[in-house]
């Protein structure tokens, strides 16, 4: 396939990088004037844990071909479209009109309704999926972070369609295991809010990778997430369809934060992804944070666990982002 990767962010150069190793044709579109800026690559230490439990460790520089300007003429097969969940309207408008008969993959984050926040787009072709790994770009420009072996892909109440298909089988191609999630916008809220209880700690831990270790931020976490449980009943999310993502905040907190220290202190992919979201400048958490708690307000639902941060959202978060 010839693939568009949206951007140069974190998730679309992992799996820009994967694509490409699979034989892809893979270019990054940017901003005009970035592709100076960036250069010809980007310095990589990846964990690909896709055929290796414990991940297979990948570092060099990975050539980039960048593109600032977009047409219907380009001829892309797909466009991947990983951006900040407060981004994804604009990107919809922006590629609606240059992308030709190309596909378009949502891949991450989505708090508004989902067909409404790509309403630019034309919904047949749309595909609905969402990575399994991560990572940050440190202060030394180098990317790190986990490629995990399975990636989300879901749909509203019907089966998969020609181009969804596809896109699933490319990705197999690539060499990751494909999860189907049929309530996909159920699936959606329920990752946003287990966010928004980790982030709020790694927030006041100075970012994400300050949870290592940290059991009663942990915890605290779960809790916080156990509440907002509440808010998806309150947005029409039906929890029966979701135990298995919602288990782990409906039991015990100090379970489920005993538990997920240990992972973080014994699975290297884990503790690498987490460890990569080492940023305390990131502008993602603390919105994800604030469309939470705006969300629970506006619905009238408790969330103390979120309210508590409140004033370190009123005094460091975004006002426009």
């Amino acid at each position: 396939m010839k693939i568009l990767m949206f951007g140069r962010g974190v998730i679309a150069t992992m799996y820009g990088w994967a694509l490409g190793q699979a034989g892809h044709e893979v270019e990054f579109h940017v901003r005009p004037g970035r592709a100076a800026h960036y250069g010809d690559g980007v310095e990589l230490d990846l964990l690909d844990a896709r055929r290796r439990p414990w991940g297979r460790r990948h570092t060099g520089e990975m050539p980039l071909r960048f593109r600032e300007e977009l047409t219907p003429e380009d001829g892309f097969d797909l466009v991947v479209l990983s951006v900040p969940h407060y981004r994804l309207a604009e990107a919809a408008a922006f590629l609606a009109p240059r992308i030709g008969s190309a596909s378009v993959l949502v891949f991450g984050n989505v708090w508004d309704e989902p067909l409404e926040a790509v309403a630019a787009l034309d919904p047949e072709r749309v595909v609905w999926g969402f990575p399994q790994g991560g990572g940050g770009f440190g202060s030394d420009g180098v990317l790190r972070g986990t490629l995990l072996a399975t990636v989300i892909f879901g749909t509203f109440g019907r089966p998969p369609q020609e181009r969804e298909r596809a896109v699933r089988a490319m990705f197999r191609q690539s060499g990751f295991r494909v999860r189907e999630q049929p309530d996909f916008r159920g699936w959606l809220w329920t990752h946003f809010v287990a966010d928004a209880g980790l982030h709020a700690q790694g927030l006041k831990a100075g970012s994400m990778a300050g949870l290592v270790g940290n059991r009663a931020g942990l915890r605290r976490a779960m809790k916080t997430s156990r509440e907002l449980l509440a808010l998806l009943q309150a947005r029409g999310v039906d929890l029966r369809r979701h135990r298995g993502s919602v288990l782990p905040f409906r039991a015990p907190a100090w379970l489920t934060a005993t538990i997920l220290a240990w992972v973080l202190a014994h699975l290297p992919p884990a503790r690498a992804n987490v460890e990569a979201h080492a940023d305390p400048e990131a502008q993602e958490p603390k919105v994800i944070c604030r469309d939470v708690l705006a969300e629970a307000r506006r619905l009238g639902v408790p969330a103390t666990g979120l309210a508590a941060e409140e004033l370190y959202f009123i005094h460091s978060g975004p006002e426009n982002p």
